[in-house]
């Protein structure tokens, strides 16, 4: 029988469409961070400013998670990660820290689905946990080295696993650079411009692991005459994990790092994919292009501000081609 909607019927099943994708719950995420490995990464810093990207869309509900400091009491320290679709990760943290059980309860959860986020400092935990690393991909310090995986870089187009002996991760001083993105359609990278300047952040590369069920969807050159190594290094990955995915950003050292708009829409994106596979967000009117960057000032340092470890704030210059 064949079926015929008035004007107001076809109205009232459009608002209540329209009332469905607005009643939509929002995505439970959990921010993690805790001790960090020497001065240089300030997770009481970058962490709010990080739940502010999160918040702001609209489409997370976060909760900050703070994990006990080095010689605290780990044994109370049972986070609850089936209560959230993804853990964004500002938590950079030795091996011995947490138990075996511990791991074993997170290996599960993105086994079975959850979702995770790898910024910056994280790329350098726990380096002797195979599940982690191959969560990860690549990362780079704490005793890093040819045994936990090839370095990974883009070499004529393509990625390269080059098993060379030597140490993970290194960087040059504070410089802006260009994001190439190598895959135009993941999701989270869909729509952007093909290349865009990044604000001075480290750089970093000679990154290792076993990058299993890993898709580099950017990379940035890393320039010789900044102690670099004249290779394309990734810098925006993603990776599956029996059936959780990954979303890994190397870029937001500090406070002046993360006021990039390229690092917020890519970690706003990247986040919401990691938690449901898609992105439905629109990418702002402001993101950078390939000869200008882009900052907002709601993230900007605040005055008298000094980068972790008492170092000189980084200088901007113009990045490499």
């Amino acid at each position: 029988m064949k079926k015929v909607f008035g004007t107001g019927t076809l109205l009232t099943a459009i608002l209540a469409g329209a009332l469905t994708l607005a009643a939509a719950p929002p995505i439970p995420v959990m921010l993690l961070d805790g001790e960090q490995g020497g001065p240089y990464h300030a997770w009481q810093e970058t962490t709010p400013y990080l739940k502010k990207m999160l918040d702001e869309t609209k489409v997370f509900n976060v909760d900050v998670v703070t994990a006990p400091p080095a010689g605290g009491d780990f044994t109370r320290f049972k986070p609850e990660f089936s209560k959230y679709k993804v853990i964004v990760s500002n938590y950079d943290v030795p091996d011995e820290r947490w138990s075996a059980e511990l791991k074993e309860s997170f290996e599960q959860y993105i086994k079975n689905g959850g979702g995770l986020v790898a910024v910056h400092a994280a790329d350098n935990a726990f380096p002797k946990w195979v599940a982690y690393n191959e969560m990860i991909g690549i990362g780079g310090w704490r005793g890093r080295d040819e045994k936990s995986g090839p370095l990974w870089y883009f070499k004529d187009g393509q990625l390269v696993s080059d098993p060379s002996p030597g140490r993970a991760g290194s960087h040059g001083a504070r410089l802006g650079y260009k994001i190439v993105n190598q895959n135009t359609t993941h999701p989270i990278t869909k729509g952007l411009p093909k290349e865009w300047l990044h604000v001075p952040d480290e750089l970093y590369a000679t990154l290792r692991g076993p990058g299993k069920n890993m898709t580099v969807l950017s990379t940035a050159f890393s320039i010789r005459s900044n102690r670099g190594t004249d290779r394309d290094e990734p810098i925006l990955m993603v990776l599956a994990y029996g059936k959780g995915r990954i979303f890994h950003t190397v870029m937001g050292h500090d406070l002046a790092a993360l006021n990039c708009v390229g690092f917020i829409a890519t970690f706003q994106r990247g986040t919401e994919w990691a938690a449901t596979g898609k992105v439905k967000q629109k990418l702002p009117a402001d993101f950078p292009t390939a000869d200008k960057v882009s900052t907002r000032p709601g993230y900007a340092p605040p005055a008298g501000w000094t980068s972790p470890g008492g170092r000189p704030a980084p200088r901007a210059a113009k990045p490499a081609a």
